[in-house]
């Protein structure tokens, strides 16, 4: 991923070599990492680089205070942080205007955070940052008033290295420990006030921000059950505002998008803020990376819509009538639109989605992309398939809901120039037929090749087989058929006698279609209720009676 890119290139220079190596206690310091500008304590970044310099000349590889580094070390380690912290605090207290006084644990504690980064080569041993209370500290530095200390910068790129995903995989029990005391400590809210105070416009500062972001990815890329929690606490609403501010893009708003889209695929939020999007109805992203950022909103968006209460808001926050305005601009976003429009519309649950958007006259947007796929799209990445499986999903989804007036206007568009959409239909239906039986073909040679190596064909591997016939273009060609079988029921003549017409001359056979739809009927129920899966396939069945 281009993000994933960003990260590595803003990080070169610093964590590399900490996974391998630590940093010995050094020795008094003639070097003051810090200045007083404007009455704070601000980090010197020429004499940073000094004692960054001066630290590469006593690394030594997995030791601490010249012994190696196993639990005995680590446990003196975080006693050795747990003084250090403590003399810190104290001092700072007792001297608050005097930053002289405590400059010196301020360094001393700044070394043993450098330290304590090889603890993160062995995640086995998290448990001893909780039993000893090295977390609950940690998270105290995080909410200290400056964030302009050598220690809050510290902590956070601690604290992303302790939850690098690779690395909490490596030890799931010594995960779970270190995931568990950093919930309990109200994690995500502290590092949401920390954003907050943060100015962007400073360079170390927005590498916080980058560094916080990537602590809360790899907390919920480990444990998705906690992206609720983590919306309850603030950071869905920092993440919009920071999405919204009218700044240049950058790695940072990138990556915000990246974090509410993953919130939002975990959590039953109610969202369906449509601002961040509406600079795409007219322009186009500039580079991939915006475009990248576009992408993620609406994956955002359509994550929402699959929570049946989000599609009030969508439907009354005018929602329809922004994705059909992108339909027509011929943007880039149109691609996305589409797929926002397929998640709002599908099921009982987009019924007044579905009558909404006949009435913004939103048929007159989607048959023409129903009868040619834009040569546009193509050209900005979208396979064929995905365009048509939107669009027909959208149309099968009218179909299914619309009911009076609204579905009278639905018909009758097949019925216009000669029947020209039902010729389309049936085009793509010969299509993602030969697809299907190309890809059943390949399917049943394994079969029989697994069969003569004496394998058993499970239902997990039925599942997988099915899935892929899936992938090859089955829910396509599912979609079509059941459009078929819809308007041979629609009452007008017409439309039937042309479905039927057309499978004759093409040698097409209404048993195929009859038993496509049969699979189909079979296989609802994917999150639905019992009822509703019965009353599906009766409706299903029924149709098919009459085809």
């Amino acid at each position: 991923m281009v993000r994933k890119a960003l990260l590595k290139n803003s990080q070169a220079s610093s964590t590399d070599g900490m996974r391998s190596m630590s940093f010995q206690d050094t020795p008094a310091r003639s070097i003051s990492l810090t200045v007083m500008r404007g009455g704070r304590l601000v980090a010197d970044p020429l004499r940073m680089q000094a004692m960054s310099n001066r630290c590469s000349d006593v690394q030594k590889a997995l030791c601490f205070q010249g012994e190696p580094v196993d639990e005995s070390s680590v446990k003196k380690m975080i006693l050795t942080f747990e003084k250090r912290s403590y003399k810190n605090q104290e001092l700072r207290i007792k001297f608050p205007d005097t930053p002289g006084r405590f400059m010196e644990t301020e360094l001393d504690l700044n070394d043993i955070i450098q330290e304590m980064h090889v603890i993160a080569t062995m995640p086995d041993l998290y448990h001893l940052l909780v039993e000893l209370n090295a977390v609950h500290s940690l998270l105290g530095l995080l909410s200290h008033e400056n964030t302009d200390i050598l220690s809050f910068k510290d902590v956070v790129d601690l604290l992303q290295e302790l939850t690098d995903i690779d690395t909490l995989h490596e030890s799931e029990e010594g995960a779970e420990v270190l995931i568990d005391s950093l919930l309990e400590g109200q994690v995500v809210a502290l590092l949401v006030q920390n954003m907050e105070r943060l100015d962007e416009q400073v360079k170390e500062e927005a590498d916080g921000v980058y560094n916080t972001l990537a602590i809360i990815e790899n907390m919920a890329e480990f444990r998705p059950g906690l992206c609720t929690e983590a919306a309850q606490q603030g950071l869905m609403q920092w993440l919009l505002k920071r999405i919204k501010a009218k700044i240049p893009f950058d790695a940072n708003k990138l990556y915000c998008s990246e974090i509410l889209a993953i919130l939002l695929q975990n959590n039953d939020s109610k969202f369906t803020a449509l601002s961040p999007l509406l600079v795409f109805k007219r322009h186009n992203p500039a580079t991939a990376e915006e475009q990248e950022m576009m992408e993620n909103l609406f994956d955002a968006l359509c994550s929402c819509l699959m929570l049946a209460a989000n599609r009030d808001r969508f439907l009354r926050g005018e929602g329809l009538q922004l994705m059909n305005l992108m339909l027509r601009e011929k943007k880039m976003s149109r691609t996305s639109a589409l797929k926002v429009l397929d998640h709002g519309m599908i099921g009982p649950e987009g019924s007044d989605d579905c009558h909404k958007f006949v009435d913004i006259l939103g048929l007159r947007t989607i048959f023409p992309l129903f009868m040619k796929t834009p040569k546009k799209m193509r050209k900005a990445g979208t396979v064929d398939k995905e365009h048509e499986e939107h669009v027909c999903s959208i149309i099968a989804s009218c179909l299914q809901n619309l009911k009076a007036q609204q579905r009278t206007r639905l018909l009758s568009k097949f019925t216009e120039n000669d029947c020209e959409k039902v010729d389309r239909l049936m085009e793509l239906h010969f299509k993602y037929l030969e697809a299907v039986q190309l890809a059943d073909k390949r399917i049943e040679g394994e079969k029989h090749d697994m069969v003569k190596r004496g394998e058993i064909l499970d239902d997990v591997m039925e599942d997988e087989f099915y899935l892929r016939r899936l992938d090859a273009g089955l829910f396509v060609l599912q979609l079509l058929c059941y459009i078929m079988v819809e308007i041979s029921n629609s009452g007008i003549s017409q439309l039937q006698q042309r479905v039927h017409q057309i499978l004759n001359l093409r040698g097409g056979s209404v048993k195929v279609v009859r038993h496509i739809m049969r699979e189909y009927a079979e296989n609802i129920g994917d999150g639905k209720s019992e009822e509703f899966k019965e009353s599906e396939q009766k409706r299903i069945m029924d149709l098919l009676e009459n085809f």
